[in-house]
């Protein structure tokens, strides 16, 4: 009978499927529900020691949609969290006093300052939570305080802060990266060096959702006005299975025993056992929920267990990575097509001659300037 019980870092998680830092994780009376509903973890919205700066607007989403009217891609220009850390610490507890069993993992960000970010691990530790995920990957908001995407661009400054986080926790810490870069494999591999224990991916992309055609004003339009957000759902999914895999291979070559928490347009079992089969530890799900409710983690595990049985795993070691080593290169594509036409065109030639050495020749086009002896016996009778 298969599980979906996993350890990752040295904790047990009830299931591989967590709540992604964001709006599903924005206080303790949400992320109590996702518990309720069966979640095996949580991100909490990302904080800060200083919230009084975080201000969102409204509105802040904007959606693109199919033909029958279902949302494939979402942009968001959310900050982080408005709550502010003292209430957060309260929260923290109250969360782990009710779901004890549950993974809760704090998401953090602060500016290039080592104290700031020594306080707010220290805080958010001595409020229980379970482990840490370093927010490198907020798109928008804040990036004239180096914070977010501004931090997790640059692989020497990540060096750096994930030196610092490593000196002040030893609990398991993720980094959560932006997709926003040429090569994810340079920041990530930044942070791994740093002893960080896994990486998260992928953060929102950069995106402008579109602009009206009746207001000529570009969306979402906050008094006539808008900016830069980050692009989510469905429509991200191909672009973060690419990064999920490169990450994935780098660590499997680079630094074993590390892991992944996959990210990006997650919204059944089957897209977790997508992410799952090119290296994820666990998946991440944000726009997901805001689209079909918390509840939408009973389907992925219904899904993911029925995938599981069909192909006689028992656990999500059994298959996780199964898919990397069938990635290769396009000459090598090329190269492998090419040997299996030849071994194709030779088995036809023997297949033919073998026919022609029982049956002798029937046909004018079977006839061989080397054997033509040889077959012109083959014919007397």
């Amino acid at each position: 009978m298969p599980t979906l019980e996993t350890t990752v870092n040295g904790i047990k998680f009830p299931n591989p499927f967590v709540i992604a830092s964001g709006p599903p994780g924005t206080n303790a009376r949400v992320i109590c529900r996702s518990f309720a509903e069966g979640w095996g973890g949580a991100s909490a919205k990302t904080v800060s020691l200083d919230a009084s700066k975080i201000v969102n607007t409204a509105p802040r989403y904007g959606r693109l949609k199919s033909g029958d009217g279902e949302p494939y891609g979402w942009e968001n220009i959310e900050l982080i969290s408005t709550m502010p850390l003292e209430r957060w610490l309260d929260e923290f507890k109250e969360i782990k006093d009710k779901y004890p069993d549950r993974v809760l993992i704090a998401s953090i960000m602060e500016e290039f300052n080592k104290d700031a970010w020594f306080e707010i691990i220290e805080r958010c530790e001595s409020a229980g939570v379970d482990m840490f995920e370093c927010n490198f990957s907020c798109p928008h908001g804040l990036p004239e305080r180096k914070m977010g995407a501004a931090m997790g661009e640059d692989p020497a400054i990540l060096t750096e802060v994930c030196g610092w986080v490593r000196q002040a926790t030893t609990k398991p810490v993720w980094a959560k990266m932006t997709p926003n870069v040429t090569h994810i494999e340079d920041p990530s591999r930044a942070a791994l060096a740093a002893g960080i224990d896994g990486i998260s991916a992928i953060n929102t992309i950069r995106s402008v959702i579109g602009v009206d055609l009746e207001t000529l004003r570009p969306m979402p339009t906050v008094e006539g006005y808008s900016t830069v957000g980050g692009y989510s759902s469905k429509a991200i999914k191909p672009i973060s299975l690419r990064m999920n895999m490169e990450v994935a291979t780098l660590i499997h070559d680079e630094f074993p025993g590390r892991t992944l928490s996959g990210i990006g347009g997650i919204e059944t079992g089957n897209d977790a056992a997508e992410f799952i089969l090119l290296g994820a530890d666990t998946v991440q799900v944000c726009t997901g929920v805001m689209l079909h409710g918390y509840d939408l983690v009973k389907k992925m595990s219904d899904q993911l267990l029925a995938f599981m049985d069909k192909h006689g795993f028992e656990t999500i070691d059994d298959f996780k990575g199964k898919a990397l080593p069938y990635f290769t290169t396009h000459s090598d594509l090329v190269q492998r097509q090419a040997k299996v036409k030849a071994e194709k065109e030779a088995a036809r030639a023997a297949a033919k001659a073998a026919e022609a050495a029982d049956q002798g020749i029937t046909q004018d086009e079977n006839w061989d300037g080397d054997d033509f002896v040889k077959q012109s016996d083959e014919l007397v009778g």
